[in-house]
């Protein structure tokens, strides 16, 4: 039974990763490798993780709740990633969409080993069920779309934005990179548990990725029209 359960919230954390390297066109464009170097590019920057952890360790806020300094710092160290993150957008290459793909799933890929792996095979191979395995699986999933988004902003960020562009690109980045902050701070507030905090994390990224979405829509090209084909003349 320990096996089944863990079997369950390994595919969930992991499969939607995988369809959408096959279903979004990567695997045509054998752009795996070019993945793995963008995953590669967030384990070289282990400088942020020790920087976390010398100067802002995890913990809890005066009574037992939120520590709203602590979280913030932490976030503004974040910030990071963003950097990260555009360092293997221009590692990428390929056309624009490709490059944000190869980005953002090697980059939440990454992520995902090495924050979540571990956990993952100790824990869920320990008991029989656990909804914090499940929760952890959607997190992921969550993940996956936050940095697709954040890789599209940044993306955006290399081209010439037209200046009623430029603010609103500003604000979803420092959104992007906040998110966490944000969400957190807001469940402790709302008094939300994991389930509803997990919710609000899903809503945060599914906003962001919305707002990426309606900031880039006016720079994409049009769609090209083709000529309709001339019938053959009918024979007499």
């Amino acid at each position: 039974m320990t096996l089944f359960h863990f079997g369950n919230c390994f595919a969930l954390a992991y499969f939607p990763y995988f369809i959408t390297y096959k279903c979004s066109g990567l695997s045509e464009y054998s752009a795996f490798w070019r993945c793995v170097q963008a995953g590669a590019t967030y384990v070289l920057v282990p400088g942020k993780m020790l920087f976390l952890a010398t100067f802002f360790p995890t913990r809890e806020g005066p009574s037992g709740g939120f520590d709203l300094v602590g979280e913030f710092l932490r976030a503004t160290v974040d910030v990071l990633d963003l950097g990260g993150l555009q360092l293997a957008l221009g590692r990428g290459g390929g056309r624009g969409e490709l490059r944000i793909l190869v980005a953002a799933l090697g980059w939440a890929s990454a992520e995902l080993l090495t924050s979540r792996c571990v956990p993952l095979w100790v824990g869920a191979r320990g008991v029989e069920f656990d909804w914090r395995h499940l929760q952890m699986g959607l997190d992921s999933n969550i993940s996956l779309a936050r940095h697709m988004a954040a890789a599209a902003l940044l993306s955006s960020g290399r081209q010439e934005l037209p200046p009623r562009l430029r603010l609103p690109l500003g604000g979803l980045l420092l959104a992007a990179a906040y998110e966490g902050f944000l969400t957190g701070w807001a469940g402790q507030a709302l008094g939300l548990g994991p389930w509803g905090a997990l919710g609000l994390r899903a809503l945060g990224a599914a906003a962001l990725g919305l707002g990426a979405l309606r900031l880039l829509a006016p720079l994409l090209p049009p769609p090209e029209v083709k000529a309709p084909m001339e019938e053959p003349p009918r024979p007499l």
